[in-house]
């Protein structure tokens, strides 16, 4: 799976994360972290929302900031996961392909198993998901 990856901040949580998706040989595509963090969720976004890569991950200190910045580009579901439940619903219930996570607050292991839920499911509440096409066509209108 090709994976946009991008964090404002290095930190053991990123390091995992990263060594982990490379390890399982996710085709994983990193921005720099030398920019601002709305600059880093805007180009991961934009990667995902253009096909660029079939998912993102995005984690700045609270990853609220990169969840918020991400969702901003036009077809970007980007959820904030603190856990594996989290993770999982938010592809099945809100077809999220973007995951943010805190880089500060999210333990390296716990991470990890975020990500692996996040990439894992597969399965998706077409319902759900046509509540939120609806909610995209009335705001272009």
């Amino acid at each position: 799976m090709k994976i946009a990856f991008g964090a404002d901040d290095g930190a053991p949580t990123v390091a995992a994360v990263l060594d982990h998706l490379r390890d399982h040989d996710h085709d994983v595509a990193v921005v720099d972290d030398a920019l601002p963090w709305p600059t880093i969720a805007h180009r991961i976004a934009t990667a995902v929302a253009d096909g660029e890569a079939d998912a993102g991950i995005v984690m700045c200190w609270t990853g609220t900031g990169t969840s918020i910045a991400a969702n901003k580009v036009p077809g970007v579901r980007a959820a904030l996961a603190w856990e594996p439940w989290i993770a999982t619903n938010a592809r099945r219930w809100n077809d999220a392909n973007v995951l943010a996570m805190s880089l500060k607050r999210t333990a390296p292991d716990v991470a990890v198993e975020i990500v692996d839920a996040f990439l894992a499911e597969t399965g998706v509440d077409d319902d759900e998901v046509d509540n939120i096409a609806l909610l995209e066509r009335w705001q272009d209108a």
